[in-house]
């Protein structure tokens, strides 16, 4: 729960996949296996908003679409 809450936040900011893993194994201590797993298992449950999360990221111009 603590990761998913922090997965969230980085959400908040924008943040790709691979860059929620990357903050939050410098921040947070969290192995980015155990960040990657998390997320994959929220895009699994919320595929609708995931979908939306990265139409959001693309028109915002972000480098990268996870």
């Amino acid at each position: 729960m603590q990761v998913q809450h922090l997965i969230e936040r980085c959400m908040t900011f924008g943040m790709s996949m691979e860059e929620s893993m990357e903050a939050l194994a410098k921040r947070a201590d969290v192995q980015p296996v155990v960040t990657s797993t998390v997320w994959k298992e929220l895009e699994k449950e919320n595929k609708e908003f995931f979908d939306q999360y990265k139409q959001w990221r693309l028109a915002k111009g972000s480098p990268s679409n996870s």
